[in-house]
């Protein structure tokens, strides 16, 4: 069983996110425990409520990188990606500040190399640094791929309007020297759209990431645009639609979509508690229904690694959880 904080009311984290809004906060991973981080984040009590024949099981969490080594104070990793370079060094991505939370600070990303997935790894110097004279304002949600040569990285550059939040692009040869592209930003959405992640689909690419179903408020969505080129994106739609209602944070964050068997399943933070995630399955890449739940764990910010060799993880990290942690990804369909 895995297990995690405890369970409060709906009441409960309402009224927690109306702190949050009083404080401003409206970063990649507002959740409802930041009135009392560190009681509400910590992996306690709960028992994660698994649907009836769960299409995956989620094992055990192993702590894979601590931020905080060789620093003074205390640091997270938040919304993070995986990939893995040609010559077979894996890198680390990450939102990253000092503890406690302070998503409007979050203004680079953290960089980490190590020569397996599970480590051991090693600290390098933070990337993509927030600029104004590219009008960003944070550095949020980081997702990685290699395509044509390069890599492209898509991130959430935010702005001064939560209704007109940006996504940015840079790529780069190497994962070490990034620049940003001068298309940008590739897609903006309100509220405060964010946590980016791409696919490829017949002759063109997805761009999922997370809405509300009005720029100015509304459900919280997850939306995905189109692209023949990976740079110019169009065709905004609603992929998955939940009945909560609001602006600031909310249950579809940190979306990540796998294909697998002529299926495709969605996996999103729900924030009820700090740490779960929920999986939907579906036919198809534009489309999700909450009814089609089909597997739930403890994880904030999951990323899903599909490693050369077949093997398959799923990571966690987050606001006071002390690092990253990945666990084996075990496919019961």
């Amino acid at each position: 069983m895995i297990r995690t904080a405890p369970r409060h009311s709906p009441e409960f984290f309402s009224v927690r996110r109306q702190v949050l809004k009083s404080l401003g906060f409206a970063g990649g991973a507002i959740v409802a425990g930041l009135a009392a981080p560190w009681g509400l984040m910590a992996n306690s009590t709960q028992i994660a409520t698994t649907p009836p024949n769960p299409a995956l099981r989620v094992g055990e969490f192993n702590k894979i990188y601590d931020p905080s080594i060789g620093e003074q104070s205390r640091w997270y990793i938040n919304d993070h990606t995986f990939i893995r370079a040609e010559n077979g060094q894996w890198h680390l991505f990450g939102i990253t500040h000092r503890e406690p939370a302070n998503p409007y600070r979050e203004k680079f990303l953290a960089h980490a190399t190590a020569p397996d997935l599970m480590g051991p790894w090693t600290r390098q110097s933070s990337v993509m640094h927030a600029t104004t004279k590219y009008n960003e304002r944070v550095v949020w949600a980081p997702y990685v791929l290699r395509h044509d040569g390069l890599y492209w990285m898509y991130y959430c550059a935010g702005g001064r309007d939560h209704a007109k939040y940006r996504i940015h692009l840079a790529t780069s040869s190497d994962l070490w020297n990034w620049e940003r592209h001068p298309a940008n930003p590739m897609v903006v959405d309100g509220y405060d759209s964010r946590d980016p992640m791409a696919i490829p689909f017949n002759d063109q690419w997805l761009l999922y990431y997370v809405a509300t179903s009005t720029p100015t408020g509304g459900n919280h969505t997850v939306k995905v645009a189109t692209s023949p080129d990976l740079i110019h994106w169009s065709h905004q739609q609603e992929v998955f639609r939940d009945p909560e209602v609001g602006t600031y944070g909310g249950p579809t964050e940190s979306p990540f979509v796998v294909s697998r068997n002529e299926k495709y399943y969605l996996f999103v933070c729900t924030n009820h508690g700090y740490n779960e995630t929920a999986v939907y399955e579906s036919a198809t890449p534009f489309h999700w229904d909450a009814a089609n739940l089909v597997a739930k764990f403890l994880a904030h910010a999951a990323e899903v690694i599909h490693t050369p060799d077949g093997k398959w993880f799923v990571s966690r990290a987050g606001w006071g959880q002390g690092g990253v942690y990945l666990a084996n990804l075990t496919w019961e369909n």
